[in-house]
């Protein structure tokens, strides 16, 4: 497979974003195309993650089609072969759609991340351990880092196109899109979550967290968009490695944020833009979770077709 850091197709451009381009196929129909860029700490490097995009597109038709029960989503392939029958303007990229494009219906999508925790961990431990809150709200004394919750909780965010998405109450959501939109938000992110929670337990792996993306369709329909249950968007970490009061190791690109977190330690690196060349083997551990986490959670080989 070709390794991709962008995509450059013979259709409208509709966004760019920090992994993925969006292309328009007409009023109905996206085409999300993930490449092999990666970020850490708000910065995309220059080297490529080879098999990320394909991880990311591949794992997420996975949940899509296991957890469309509980909802509709806006998933209509990833074939490379429908999508150059639906789209004939791509026969000639086909190397870079392969594995890594899905069509999909398009949305407006709800301007929150809606995230859900089920672990103290991240941005959330931080705020914890400054004022004992979560977006502001209480939460019970004496948890320590990595701690499982006693229920998931609903922890919605702003979407910032740079930089760190912001925590807000529930009740800021209600207020933005009202009561009935909030609440469809928040039971179907709790159930996609506590679903694809238990079915990864089983794989042995813990879902620490992980944030969804929902839109509305023509009609108003509300739909599950973007990408799911993947290691960009969750926080994935091996359950027999699992002890509570540090940080645990994850399926994602802790390879990568180790080696920044070491240069920025010894004094080599600023921690701002442009990124610092990455040595191959870093690029190879980090490729490794990415398809470690697709194994282990599919049981099945990439699907390159």
């Amino acid at each position: 497979m070709t390794v991709l850091a962008a995509s450059s197709l013979p259709l409208p451009l509709v966004r760019k974003g920090k992994v993925r381009e969006v292309y328009e196929v007409d009023r109905d129909r996206l085409l999300l195309v993930a490449s092999d860029r990666v970020s850490a700490f708000d910065i995309v490097m220059d080297e490529p993650i080879p098999f990320k995009g394909a991880v990311l597109t591949q794992l997420s038709k996975f949940w899509f089609g296991k957890l469309d029960r509980l909802g509709p989503n806006h998933f209509l392939t990833a074939d490379a072969d429908q999508i150059i029958d639906a789209v004939p303007a791509l026969v000639a990229s086909r190397s870079q759609i392969v594995g890594r494009a899905m069509l999909v219906r398009r949305t407006t999508p709800v301007p929150f991340e809606c995230v859900i925790r089920g672990y103290i961990t991240g941005s959330a431990w931080s705020e914890y351990k400054k004022a004992g809150t979560l977006a502001g709200e209480a939460l019970p004394a004496g948890l320590i880092e990595s701690a499982q919750l006693a229920h998931p909780i609903f922890s919605p965010a702003t979407k910032a196109e740079e930089g760190h998405d912001i925590n807000v109450t529930a009740e800021a959501v209600g207020l933005a899109l009202g009561r009935d939109v909030a609440e469809q938000l928040r039971s179907r992110s709790l159930a996609i979550y506590e679903a694809g929670r238990a079915y990864a337990a089983e794989r042995g792996i813990i879902i620490a967290d992980t944030k969804f993306e929902f839109g509305h369709d023509a009609v108003g329909t509300l739909r599950l968009i973007d990408e799911v249950l993947t290691p960009d968007s969750s926080r994935f970490w091996p359950a027999d490695r699992y002890a509570p009061g540090r940080t645990q190791p994850s399926f994602d690109k802790q390879p990568l944020r180790d080696y920044l977190l070491e240069l920025k330690a010894a004094g080599r690196w600023n921690g701002e833009a442009p990124g610092p060349t990455l040595p191959l083997e870093v690029v190879e551990a980090t490729s490794v979770r990415y398809r470690d986490a697709y194994r282990l959670i599919t049981g099945q080989a990439l699907e390159m077709a």
